[in-house]
């Protein structure tokens, strides 16, 4: 039986109270556990034990990030967990330090992960489709949303972790298209990590 871990990293706000984020997490626990997967959850912005999270990460077989784009990253909470729980595990637990030795000081930078997995980013985000990909759109100068997330990518590739593809539903705030939204979400879930993991 495969294992998915899956944390939700939002972060609560009166204008942004996290019932997509939530309603994403719980169809992702509904999709995986009938497809038969074992799922263990942390919402990080509740009370957690440092070493039941780490466990939590060498017990599965997939890490999954559900987590609104905060200011071009995810929220405070959410990095204060990662801080936290990836700091404890980066020396022994989840990777070698970062991966460099005495021999060659100067080479194998960030590759001392010990995790053997993957990693999926599911993201909620105000920003429309349109501005990313797109060099007339001028903030985000054409960079997609993986370069974006560029941070959390390297994170998860520093513990030996494996990116599945990341999904965005879009323009949550403005102009939402939730039910569109849980019908591409299943569809990922489906065809991006049931079918490939």
């Amino acid at each position: 039986m495969k294992k998915i871990f899956i944390l939700n990293g939002h972060q609560y706000y009166p204008f942004a109270e996290g019932k997509l984020n939530k309603g994403l997490v719980e169809k992702a626990t509904q999709l995986l556990e009938e497809s038969g997967f074992e799922v263990k959850t942390t919402i990080t912005e509740q009370d957690y034990e440092v070493e039941e999270e780490l466990e939590k990460f060498l017990w599965s077989d997939v890490v999954f990030l559900q987590t609104p784009l905060n200011w071009m990253g995810v929220t405070w909470s959410f990095k204060k967990y990662l801080d936290e729980v990836l700091t404890a595990g980066m020396m022994g637990k989840m990777s070698n330090g970062d991966g460099r030795n005495a021999e060659s000081p100067k080479k194998n930078y960030g590759l001392g992960g010990l995790l053997n997995g993957n990693y999926m980013l599911s993201v909620t985000a105000n920003a429309p489709k349109e501005a990313f990909n797109n060099p007339d759109e001028k903030f985000f100068n054409g960079k997609s949303e993986d370069d974006l997330l560029l941070p959390m990518h390297m994170n998860f590739k520093w513990f030996g972790l494996n990116p599945l593809k990341t999904f965005f539903a879009y323009d949550v705030m403005k102009n939402p298209e939730v039910e569109n939204d849980f019908i591409r979400f299943e569809k990922h879930i489906k065809e991006e990590l049931i079918q490939k993991v």
